[in-house]
């Protein structure tokens, strides 16, 4: 006899919010279909419900991250979480930190002379500020001299940024496709 027979009062859905509040990191649907003893299919009817009736109202927003779920803060609340937290001051990342971070998206892995060639400074600071915030991670070494440290983003950067993989990023546009697409003719001023 499953544990399971004994909550039947409890819906599917208030089951898998639970089990995602507990679980404290992103799970996968397999995980929670054992746990629950159902099929993956009503797990995943039971998470497309829960994020919907989130979207609507509440406080809560289902994120899915590299394919799996993680019950997160809803992203409207942010500012306020922020204030609560006192996490408004520490929270911002400065120019050097974005441009480090949207080098590092676009071109994963990446190492730091390769980001400063691209920044024309050096990123050493600004790197160890982004590793210690967990937006970005070492993922091994470049082959060639000295075996340099490539650098990748991290699923807490996914999560931060409401993103469920790097793909769902917008296209990479380079200033010199803009330059050449202006001198033929394709934009207008």
């Amino acid at each position: 006899m499953s544990e399971l027979s004994g909550m039947e009062n409890l819906d599917l859905q208030s089951k898998v919010e639970a089990l995602l509040f507990v679980a404290g990191e992103a799970v996968t649907t397999g995980q929670l279909s054992a746990a629950l003893e159902i099929p993956v299919r009503d797990v995943d009817g039971a998470l497309k419900a829960l994020a919907a009736a989130y979207e609507t109202k509440g406080g809560l927003a289902i994120q899915q991250i590299r394919g799996k779920f993680l019950l997160t803060t809803a992203a409207r609340h942010a500012a306020l979480i922020e204030r609560f937290l006192g996490l408004e001051a520490s929270s911002r990342l400065s120019q050097a930190a974005l441009e480090t971070l949207t080098i590092i998206c676009y071109r994963q892995p990446i190492t730091r002379p390769g980001i400063d060639a691209i920044r024309g400074v050096s990123s050493d600071g600004v790197l160890r500020s982004l590793v210690s915030k967990g937006l970005v991670e070492e993922v091994g070494r470049a082959e060639g001299p000295g075996r340099p440290i490539l650098y990748a983003t991290t699923n807490e950067f996914l999560q931060h940024f409401g993103l469920n993989s790097i793909e769902d990023l917008p296209p990479y546009k380079n200033e010199d496709d803009v330059e050449e697409a202006n001198g033929n003719g394709l934009l207008k001023d």
